[in-house]
């Protein structure tokens, strides 16, 4: 399984997992042809598949808290990006 697909299983886990890493996530959007858009102080505007979102960047330390763990899984399943569905868009690895 590639490590993105991965992360995607592991955001999409319950219970939620507050050990994600914000360079995996900023990773991951990238991979999946997200644009991002810095705005300001921590936050960042995300859209992939006509969703979009506005996402906050971990101001402590460098993991997501569960909100911000909420916040990233409903933005992905918006944009049809969950875990099946990324396997299905890019084969089983």
């Amino acid at each position: 399984m590639s490590h993105h697909a991965a992360l995607l299983r592991t955001i999409f886990q319950e219970p939620i997992n507050a050990n994600i890493h914000w360079r995996e996530v900023e990773s991951l959007l990238h991979h999946v042809g997200a644009d991002i858009e810095s705005l300001n102080g921590n936050r960042i505007r995300c859209k992939l598949n006509h969703a979009e979102a506005v996402l906050h960047r971990p101001h402590h330390g460098n993991t997501l808290d569960r909100n911000g763990v909420r916040a990233l899984r409903g933005f992905l399943a918006g944009a049809r990006m969950t875990p099946s569905q990324y396997e299905e868009a890019h084969g089983k690895t």
